[in-house]
């Protein structure tokens, strides 16, 4: 099951795909994911597995005062809506066998890029938020952190043949063979993002915050 506010792109993705469905949701109306959620485990009562992947990136200036709608938009998504989801389903996870939770973070986590700074604290926040999940969940459900580095999608516009950034299918590919390895790891990083996961602990945080400042 995928789900989206847009069906038009979910069928995109789902098509020549067997067993997978589609079914919108807009993540950031809170009275949405509730109703979703409930839908979800009638009709999917053997439903163990969440992924927390949406999410928007913008740029901001910072040097004057500005409007914070897409501001507040960006925290909406990237953060409350994973926890939303979370909350809403974490008692039927608990309650299935094998459950896992996997929240997607990035790069930008942990080094951040001085032109998204919004997107970059929700990132830093669901990667804290993730450690305090996994310790609670220990025993009753896996809970996993995706970090992916700056890769070929449009998740911004014209982001999809940027020259420098991962190719979509290097990174599928990457990370399903990480996903495969027993046990799963916390972390999954491809080798393309460790240099900023790692960037505090090897001494190279203010060289990557600088190189980031550059894009």
């Amino acid at each position: 099951m995928v789900a989206g506010r847009h069906m038009e792109a979910l069928e995109e993705t789902i098509a020549g795909r067997h067993d997978i469905h589609a079914v919108t949701v807009d993540v950031n109306d809170r009275n949405q994911i509730g109703a979703f959620t409930v839908r979800m485990i009638a009709k999917h009562p053997e439903l163990n597995v969440l992924i927390n992947d949406a999410g928007i990136m913008r740029r901001e200036e910072l040097t004057s005062k500005r409007d914070l709608d897409e501001a507040e938009q960006t925290i909406a998504i990237n953060l409350l809506a994973p926890i939303r989801l979370t909350n809403e389903l974490i008692s039927h996870l608990i309650s299935q066998p094998d459950a896992t939770i996997v929240n997607v973070s990035s790069g930008l986590a942990f080094v951040p890029m001085s032109s998204t700074p919004t997107y970059n604290t929700t990132k830093a926040a669901i990667h804290s938020y993730t450690v305090s999940l996994r310790e609670q969940l220990k025993g009753k459900v896996e809970v996993i952190e995706l970090a992916p580095p700056a890769v070929q999608t449009e998740f911004i516009p014209g982001q999809s043949t940027r020259e420098g950034y991962m190719p979509l299918g290097a990174f599928i590919d990457e990370t399903m063979m990480l996903f495969l390895q027993q046990s799963t790891p916390r972390e999954i990083l491809v080798q393309r993002v460790c240099f900023l996961r790692w960037a505090e602990r090897n001494g190279n945080f203010d060289k990557a915050v600088e190189m980031l400042g550059t894009h």
